[in-house]
């Protein structure tokens, strides 16, 4: 089913894999940033109702 590449063959799938593993990369990025942002969030909303 592969595409028969050639000479280019280690070049090509060596972009394939590095892309994927910048995706990756951006990915846990983005979801330990989220989990961040979501405890500063609840911490500022527990100090807004304490003050109220």
């Amino acid at each position: 089913m592969m595409p028969e590449l050639g000479k280019y063959a280690e070049t090509v799938l060596s972009a394939y894999a590095v892309s994927i593993l910048l995706i990756l990369g951006l990915v846990l990025i983005s979801l330990i940033r989220a989990r961040h942002i979501k405890r500063r969030l609840q911490e500022v909303e527990t100090k807004a109702k304490k003050h109220g």
